[in-house]
């Protein structure tokens, strides 16, 4: 099956170093993640660094899911990547990046994800998965406004 990429990018009007130190603490995950996935955060008091492991559980379609993921690449203030060791998906790779502009930093996501089961899978991502991904991420951009900065299309 195929991969497929979610891609997405909003300019925050604070510095590169404060919007990465948010995305930084993995409790502030649950903040920009909508209510009706259920998100919970399970590993205790976890930092972020280079292969740092971190358990959730999520509801989809209000079924139980378990998700590990591994920050593979960690890069600050520029950058991290985390990966799906287990969860609902075949792949998902998840790469972070924060770039500067007009005194506010621009993040850039790039999710790589594959789901399993071949046709069904295809047909799950084409009937739902994929309006949920973009949902997710519309309801992330309203909550980065809310919470660092108004989050606009770019620099004014």
């Amino acid at each position: 099956m195929p991969d497929h990429v979610l891609e997405a990018r909003v300019w925050l009007r604070r510095p590169r170093p404060e919007v990465f130190a948010f995305f930084a603490d993995p409790a502030n995950l649950a903040c920009i993640t909508p209510p009706w996935l259920g998100f919970r955060l399970l590993t205790e008091r976890p930092v972020m660094a280079a292969f740092t492991v971190l358990d959730y559980r999520i509801r989809w379609l209000g079924l139980p899911v378990r998700w590990r993921t591994l920050i593979r690449e960690y890069d600050p203030p520029a950058r991290f990547l985390d990966v799906q060791v287990r969860g609902p998906y075949d792949r998902w790779e998840h790469r972070h990046l924060f770039l500067e502009e007009a005194g506010g930093t621009w993040v850039e996501d790039r999710v790589t994800y594959r789901l399993p089961l071949g046709p069904l899978g295809r047909a799950a991502h084409a009937l739902l998965v994929r309006r949920q991904l973009e949902a997710i991420w519309a309801y992330r951009r309203r909550r980065l406004g809310e919470l660092i900065a108004p989050a606009l299309d770019g620099p004014a």
